[in-house]
């Protein structure tokens, strides 16, 4: 029984990094809705619709649910309903198939809906001298393909047990969402001899509120209603690049000085306040 890894370097489940860098401080970036347009899990369960493993009738409601979540944020139904689903066709496929297919997945439908803004801040960063990682619910595997096309450091997702080379259907650990994200983020910051307080947070939901507050500087980036709210409450930047090309730019502009623009923020929301 093993845990996926893509790279040389194993740290936790469900993390898997190829460019370890100097330094204690690190950038987190959620996937969905964060650094890339919908849900990468939907995308996976697509490609399996295309394989046959899935009835029209269920690829309907998915397009569906991806439809929703585009435009309103994630729902947990739907993210649970399309994991169980993925959990159950993945019985008995080889992990070796999987990863094959993440590359599918992400040069058939994930490439294209990269978010320009969203990609330029996780560069300034590497460029920064900070490491990047990416935090997602999506199969480490998956999550694993994303990081490696991006430059980034690496990726912590949801891991499938494997046994003797086959998927059994079951998780190791947890679905990573929510508050286990800061779980696998701390157990990372730990190995990585990571200072939380010097690092960036990035994600589009209210869900990832955990995450988000045991950083430094936490950022909202596409964020649904709740998660705006909250931001707004406690200064913390927010970056939409929804709106089209202008968006976009803007967040091209403001990633040529990723921490200069966070000291200013917090410093126009202090003098705005006093």
């Amino acid at each position: 029984m093993s845990a996926a890894s893509t790279g040389p370097l194993h740290i936790v489940p469900g993390v898997t990094a190829t460019l370890p860098g100097p330094g204690g401080d690190a950038a987190f970036f959620d996937v969905d809705n964060t650094m890339m347009r919908g849900a990468s899990l939907f995308h996976v369960a697509r490609k399996m619709y295309q394989r046959k493993a899935f009835t029209l009738r269920f690829a309907s409601g998915l397009a569906w649910k991806q439809l929703r979540f585009v435009m309103r944020g994630e729902n947990m139904t739907d993210i649970n309903s399309v994991r169980d689903a993925a959990l159950a066709f993945a019985i008995g496929i080889a992990h070796e198939d999987v990863k094959a297919l993440g590359e599918e997945v992400y040069d058939e439908m994930i490439a294209s809906k990269i978010w320009p803004g969203a990609r330029a801040l996780a560069e300034q960063h590497l460029k920064s001298g900070r490491r990047v990682w990416l935090v997602t619910g999506t199969p480490v595997e998956v999550a694993s393909v994303i990081a490696n096309r991006l430059g980034l450091t690496g990726a912590l997702g949801t891991v499938g047990e494997v046994s003797d080379g086959l998927y059994t259907g079951k998780l190791v650990g947890e679905f990573l969402h929510g508050p286990a994200k800061a779980v696998a983020v701390r157990a990372l910051a730990e190995k990585e001899g990571l200072n939380l307080q010097r690092c960036w947070g990035y994600s589009d939901s209210y869900n990832d509120i955990p995450l988000l507050t045991i950083v430094g500087h936490p950022v909202a980036i596409n964020p649904d209603r709740k998660l705006r709210h909250h931001a707004r409450d406690n200064n913390w930047p927010i970056y939409d690049f929804r709106s089209g090309r202008r968006a976009a730019t803007l967040g091209l502009k403001a990633a040529t000085g990723a921490g200069a623009v966070y000291g200013l923020w917090r410093g126009f929301t202090r003098m705005r306040g006093s």
